[in-house]
Protein backbone atom coordinates (compact mmCIF):
# COMPACT_ATOMS: atom_id res chain seq x y z
CA UNK A 1 0.00 0.00 0.00
CA UNK A 2 2.74 2.80 0.99
CA UNK A 3 4.62 1.71 -2.32
CA UNK A 4 1.79 2.72 -4.52
CA UNK A 5 0.64 5.73 -2.38
CA UNK A 6 4.68 6.54 -2.85
CA UNK A 7 4.57 5.95 -7.05
CA UNK A 8 1.25 8.06 -6.94
CA UNK A 9 2.46 10.64 -5.31
CA UNK A 10 5.68 10.80 -7.50
CA UNK A 11 3.54 11.47 -10.90
CA UNK A 12 0.82 13.31 -8.79
CA UNK A 13 2.67 16.01 -6.66
CA UNK A 14 4.91 17.53 -9.80
CA UNK A 15 1.60 17.33 -11.79
CA UNK A 16 -0.10 19.90 -9.24
CA UNK A 17 2.93 21.84 -8.52
CA UNK A 18 3.13 22.73 -12.04
CA UNK A 19 -0.83 23.74 -12.15
CA UNK A 20 0.14 25.98 -9.06
CA UNK A 21 2.91 27.57 -10.48
CA UNK A 22 0.99 28.23 -13.77
CA UNK A 23 -2.41 28.94 -12.63
CA UNK A 24 -4.92 30.24 -14.15
CA UNK A 25 -6.43 27.75 -17.01
CA UNK A 26 -4.35 24.65 -16.06
CA UNK A 27 -5.03 25.15 -12.48
CA UNK A 28 -8.57 25.85 -13.16
CA UNK A 29 -8.84 22.26 -15.19
CA UNK A 30 -7.25 20.52 -12.41
CA UNK A 31 -9.46 21.96 -9.79
CA UNK A 32 -12.54 21.26 -11.81
CA UNK A 33 -11.48 17.60 -12.89
CA UNK A 34 -11.04 17.00 -9.11
CA UNK A 35 -14.46 18.38 -8.50
CA UNK A 36 -16.11 16.82 -11.21
CA UNK A 37 -14.46 13.19 -9.93
CA UNK A 38 -15.46 14.18 -6.43
CA UNK A 39 -19.33 14.42 -7.66
CA UNK A 40 -18.89 10.76 -8.73
CA UNK A 41 -17.25 9.83 -6.34
CA UNK A 42 -20.04 11.54 -3.72
CA UNK A 43 -22.70 10.06 -5.82
CA UNK A 44 -21.54 6.49 -5.65
CA UNK A 45 -21.26 6.76 -1.13
CA UNK A 46 -24.83 8.45 -1.22
CA UNK A 47 -26.62 5.59 -3.21
CA UNK A 48 -25.33 3.12 -1.12
CA UNK A 49 -27.55 4.98 1.62
CA UNK A 50 -30.44 4.33 -1.04
CA UNK A 51 -30.39 7.77 -1.95
CA UNK A 52 -30.65 8.59 -5.78
CA UNK A 53 -29.24 12.13 -5.96
CA UNK A 54 -29.92 14.13 -8.94
CA UNK A 55 -26.47 13.48 -10.61
CA UNK A 56 -26.87 16.13 -13.61
CA UNK A 57 -27.98 18.87 -12.02
CA UNK A 58 -25.12 18.17 -9.70
CA UNK A 59 -22.42 18.48 -12.20
CA UNK A 60 -24.30 21.35 -13.69
CA UNK A 61 -23.93 23.15 -10.15
CA UNK A 62 -20.25 22.44 -9.93
CA UNK A 63 -20.16 23.72 -13.95
CA UNK A 64 -21.55 27.18 -12.56
CA UNK A 65 -19.08 27.39 -9.53
CA UNK A 66 -16.27 27.13 -12.05
CA UNK A 67 -18.05 29.57 -14.09
CA UNK A 68 -18.43 32.15 -11.87
CA UNK A 69 -14.99 31.87 -9.93
CA UNK A 70 -13.06 32.13 -13.58
CA UNK A 71 -14.74 35.37 -14.58
CA UNK A 72 -15.75 37.00 -11.76
CA UNK A 73 -13.89 35.30 -8.34
CA UNK A 74 -15.14 34.62 -5.29
CA UNK A 75 -18.10 37.56 -6.03
CA UNK A 76 -19.26 34.73 -9.00
CA UNK A 77 -19.95 32.24 -5.81
CA UNK A 78 -23.01 34.12 -4.90
CA UNK A 79 -24.91 33.83 -8.21
CA UNK A 80 -23.18 30.38 -8.87
CA UNK A 81 -24.28 28.95 -5.63
CA UNK A 82 -28.02 30.56 -5.86
CA UNK A 83 -28.23 29.06 -9.30
CA UNK A 84 -27.01 25.45 -8.54
CA UNK A 85 -29.46 25.50 -5.27
CA UNK A 86 -32.07 26.19 -7.54
CA UNK A 87 -31.23 23.74 -10.46
CA UNK A 88 -31.28 20.93 -8.35
CA UNK A 89 -34.48 22.10 -6.74
CA UNK A 90 -36.24 22.69 -9.85
CA UNK A 91 -35.01 19.27 -11.32
CA UNK A 92 -36.47 17.79 -7.75
CA UNK A 93 -39.35 19.37 -8.62
CA UNK A 94 -39.85 18.30 -12.40
CA UNK A 95 -38.94 14.97 -11.51
CA UNK A 96 -40.96 14.15 -8.24
CA UNK A 97 -41.37 11.15 -6.71
CA UNK A 98 -38.18 9.82 -9.04
CA UNK A 99 -36.23 12.74 -6.61
CA UNK A 100 -37.42 12.46 -3.09
CA UNK A 101 -36.84 15.63 -1.09
CA UNK A 102 -33.84 14.03 1.01
CA UNK A 103 -32.85 13.33 -3.20
CA UNK A 104 -32.97 16.69 -3.41
CA UNK A 105 -30.91 17.52 -0.06
CA UNK A 106 -28.36 15.05 -0.64
CA UNK A 107 -28.00 16.43 -4.51
CA UNK A 108 -27.56 19.94 -2.45
CA UNK A 109 -24.77 18.68 -0.07
CA UNK A 110 -22.53 16.69 -2.54
CA UNK A 111 -22.63 20.65 -4.11
CA UNK A 112 -21.65 22.69 -0.81
CA UNK A 113 -19.12 20.01 -0.23
CA UNK A 114 -16.73 19.27 -3.37
CA UNK A 115 -17.90 22.78 -4.44
CA UNK A 116 -15.64 23.68 -1.16
CA UNK A 117 -12.55 22.85 -3.48
CA UNK A 118 -13.14 25.86 -5.63
CA UNK A 119 -10.92 27.86 -3.21
CA UNK A 120 -8.13 25.70 -4.75
CA UNK A 121 -8.41 27.98 -7.21
CA UNK A 122 -9.35 30.89 -5.90
CA UNK A 123 -6.19 31.09 -3.28
CA UNK A 124 -3.93 31.36 -6.06
CA UNK A 125 -6.10 34.48 -7.58
CA UNK A 126 -5.04 36.64 -4.05
CA UNK A 127 -1.99 38.60 -4.03
CA UNK A 128 1.07 36.05 -3.57
CA UNK A 129 -1.46 33.23 -4.29
CA UNK A 130 1.02 30.80 -5.55
CA UNK A 131 3.05 31.05 -2.29
CA UNK A 132 -0.08 30.71 -0.07
CA UNK A 133 -1.65 28.44 -1.94
CA UNK A 134 1.91 26.37 -2.00
CA UNK A 135 2.34 26.94 1.72
CA UNK A 136 -1.65 25.47 1.99
CA UNK A 137 -0.30 22.49 -0.06
CA UNK A 138 3.04 21.90 2.19
CA UNK A 139 1.20 22.36 5.27
CA UNK A 140 -1.74 20.10 4.55
CA UNK A 141 1.01 17.08 2.98
CA UNK A 142 2.78 17.38 6.36
CA UNK A 143 -0.19 17.13 8.54
CA UNK A 144 -1.96 14.51 6.60
CA UNK A 145 1.84 12.77 6.59
CA UNK A 146 2.92 13.10 10.39
CA UNK A 147 -0.62 12.16 11.26
CA UNK A 148 0.22 8.94 9.50
CA UNK A 149 3.37 7.94 10.42
CA UNK A 150 3.11 9.55 13.88
CA UNK A 151 0.02 7.17 15.16
CA UNK A 152 1.36 4.29 13.44
CA UNK A 153 4.41 4.44 15.47
CA UNK A 154 3.53 5.64 18.98
CA UNK A 155 0.18 6.34 18.42
CA UNK A 156 -2.14 4.13 21.26
CA UNK A 157 -4.87 6.27 22.25
CA UNK A 158 -7.96 5.87 19.66
CA UNK A 159 -8.96 9.71 18.31
CA UNK A 160 -12.63 8.74 17.00
CA UNK A 161 -12.70 5.29 17.13
CA UNK A 162 -16.45 5.14 16.03
CA UNK A 163 -15.40 6.92 12.55
CA UNK A 164 -11.64 6.45 11.94
CA UNK A 165 -10.70 2.99 14.34
CA UNK A 166 -6.97 4.02 12.44
CA UNK A 167 -6.53 7.53 14.04
CA UNK A 168 -5.07 8.52 17.05
CA UNK A 169 -4.53 11.33 19.43
CA UNK A 170 -0.57 10.80 19.10
CA UNK A 171 -1.47 10.72 15.54
CA UNK A 172 -3.28 14.04 14.94
CA UNK A 173 -0.69 15.96 17.61
CA UNK A 174 2.12 14.96 15.35
CA UNK A 175 -0.25 16.60 12.35
CA UNK A 176 -0.36 19.97 14.11
CA UNK A 177 3.30 20.04 15.08
CA UNK A 178 4.26 19.39 11.11
CA UNK A 179 1.94 21.78 9.89
CA UNK A 180 2.88 24.58 12.57
CA UNK A 181 6.33 23.38 11.10
CA UNK A 182 5.72 24.12 7.56
CA UNK A 183 4.11 27.89 9.02
CA UNK A 184 8.34 28.45 10.94
CA UNK A 185 10.19 27.02 7.98
CA UNK A 186 7.79 29.19 5.15
CA UNK A 187 8.59 32.25 7.23
CA UNK A 188 12.69 31.51 6.90
CA UNK A 189 12.27 30.80 3.03
CA UNK A 190 9.46 34.00 2.66
CA UNK A 191 10.57 36.36 5.63
CA UNK A 192 8.20 38.84 3.60
CA UNK A 193 5.13 37.13 5.22
CA UNK A 194 3.65 37.81 8.49
CA UNK A 195 5.28 35.10 11.07
CA UNK A 196 2.73 35.10 13.53
CA UNK A 197 -0.12 34.27 10.96
CA UNK A 198 2.27 31.90 9.46
CA UNK A 199 2.20 29.78 12.85
CA UNK A 200 -1.28 30.63 13.59
CA UNK A 201 -2.07 29.13 9.97
CA UNK A 202 -0.12 26.10 10.13
CA UNK A 203 -1.13 25.38 13.76
CA UNK A 204 -5.02 25.86 12.95
CA UNK A 205 -4.55 24.40 9.83
CA UNK A 206 -3.41 21.12 11.68
CA UNK A 207 -6.88 20.72 12.88
CA UNK A 208 -8.79 21.96 10.01
CA UNK A 209 -7.06 19.26 7.98
CA UNK A 210 -8.15 16.47 10.32
CA UNK A 211 -11.18 17.93 10.35
CA UNK A 212 -11.75 17.16 6.60
CA UNK A 213 -10.50 13.94 6.81
CA UNK A 214 -13.08 13.11 9.68
CA UNK A 215 -16.18 14.36 7.59
CA UNK A 216 -15.05 12.16 4.89
CA UNK A 217 -15.07 9.62 7.53
CA UNK A 218 -18.70 10.29 8.82
CA UNK A 219 -19.39 9.88 4.49
CA UNK A 220 -17.94 6.52 3.92
CA UNK A 221 -18.47 4.86 7.72
CA UNK A 222 -22.89 5.99 6.60
CA UNK A 223 -21.88 4.29 3.37
CA UNK A 224 -20.18 1.05 5.18
CA UNK A 225 -17.13 1.62 2.31
CA UNK A 226 -13.30 1.72 3.06
CA UNK A 227 -12.47 4.04 0.15
CA UNK A 228 -14.53 6.12 -1.91
CA UNK A 229 -12.86 4.98 -5.31
CA UNK A 230 -9.70 3.50 -6.65
CA UNK A 231 -8.58 6.54 -9.29
CA UNK A 232 -5.45 6.88 -7.00
CA UNK A 233 -3.54 3.66 -6.72
CA UNK A 234 -2.46 3.55 -3.29
CA UNK A 235 -4.82 6.25 -2.21
CA UNK A 236 -8.09 5.48 -3.08
CA UNK A 237 -10.18 7.54 -5.18
CA UNK A 238 -10.27 11.93 -5.30
CA UNK A 239 -11.96 12.43 -2.21
CA UNK A 240 -9.86 10.10 0.14
CA UNK A 241 -6.77 12.13 -1.12
CA UNK A 242 -8.18 15.17 -1.08
CA UNK A 243 -10.34 15.44 1.98
CA UNK A 244 -7.73 17.46 4.05
CA UNK A 245 -8.03 19.84 1.29
CA UNK A 246 -11.42 20.69 1.01
CA UNK A 247 -11.63 22.29 3.97
CA UNK A 248 -7.75 23.64 4.42
CA UNK A 249 -8.29 25.71 0.94
CA UNK A 250 -11.76 27.54 2.27
CA UNK A 251 -9.81 27.74 5.44
CA UNK A 252 -6.43 29.37 4.58
CA UNK A 253 -8.00 31.47 1.98
CA UNK A 254 -10.40 33.05 4.11
CA UNK A 255 -8.03 33.54 6.75
CA UNK A 256 -6.31 35.53 4.88
CA UNK A 257 -9.17 37.71 3.92
CA UNK A 258 -10.07 38.12 7.40
CA UNK A 259 -7.32 39.75 8.40
CA UNK A 260 -6.34 41.43 5.77
CA UNK A 261 -2.95 39.80 4.44
CA UNK A 262 -1.65 40.58 1.07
Amino acid sequence: MLRYRVISSMFGIPLILLSVWFGGWLLLAMTGAIMFAGIFEFTTMIRKMQLNPPVAAMLAGILMLLTGACLYGEKGLIWANTLAIAVVLIMVVIRFPAYSLLDGAAGLLGILYTGLFIYFYLLRTVSEGWIWLFFMLVATWACDTAAYFVGKKIGRRKLAPLLSPGKTVAGAVGGVAASLGAGVVFYFIYPFLPALHLVAMGFMLGIVAQLGDLWESVMKRTASIKDTGNIIPGHGGVLDRFDSMFFTAPFVYYYLALFKIS
